[in-house]
């Protein structure tokens, strides 16, 4: 089975979950280790059926063959994805952020991932806009930037998924220290920006992204898609 994953630090919970999930599936984390990657890459992946599911960006979601319960969610603040004061330019690296700054009508460069939460603690804040803090703010609702989807064997990564978001994870202190050397980020800032992280899809995060939907249409903006 293969799965791809996001390589940011807001699924590190998800990463230490699944390294300790009892699976008879030897290749399954073999693969899991070689497939990291990044959201726009990733959806591409699950689009041509490279991939058998991972962590998709929502706004790819939408037109998933099996979407879960089970995604990366931010109420209020999210801290890593950011629209900078500067020259307006896409992150290639995104799919859902881009679609969200316009969205939410604002012009600037868009930031996200672990470079975006380097520039949150180390400029000065009044230089760029938290997307998460704009859309609760239009809104009122969480917004859900990735959701677990699937292109097949559906019932297996559903059962992970209803594993994974009703456990609260501790990540051991040597990967903690691990993932502070590769991000330039100390283990404390790690720690408080994964506590404004949620992976539960509930109500409020079905609304937002029924909302997130409709004015993605409204604006006229198109998914990626496989051509």
């Amino acid at each position: 089975m293969r799965f791809g994953k996001i390589d940011y630090l807001n699924l590190l919970p998800f990463d230490v979950f699944i390294k300790a999930y009892p699976l008879r599936l030897p290749g399954f984390k073999t693969f899991l280790h070689l497939k990291k990657t990044y959201p726009s890459k990733l959806n591409r992946d699950f689009l041509f059926k490279r991939i058998d599911a991972g962590f998709i960006s929502s706004i790819v979601s939408f037109n998933a063959p099996y979407a879960l319960a089970c995604g990366i969610v931010a109420c209020q603040e999210v801290r890593s994805v950011l629209v900078l004061r500067q020259p307006p330019n896409q992150d290639k690296e995104s799919a859902t952020s881009n679609a969200l700054a316009q969205v939410l009508g604002l012009r600037g460069r868009v930031l996200i991932g672990d470079k975006a939460l380097r520039h949150y603690h180390r400029s000065a804040h009044g230089n760029f806009k938290d997307l998460a803090t704009l859309w609760y703010a239009k809104s009122g609702l969480p917004f859900v930037f990735g959701r677990l989807c699937a292109n097949r064997h559906h019932a297996f990564y559903q059962r992970i998924a209803q594993v994974f978001v009703r456990q609260k994870v501790k990540i051991p202190h040597y990967i903690l220290e691990k993932r502070a050397l590769e991000s330039g980020l100390s283990r404390e800032q790690i720690l408080d920006y994964l506590r404004g992280i949620s992976y539960k899809i509930k109500a409020k995060e079905k609304r937002s992204l029924i909302h997130f939907a409709r004015q993605l249409r409204f604006k006229r903006l198109i998914p990626p898609q496989r051509f």
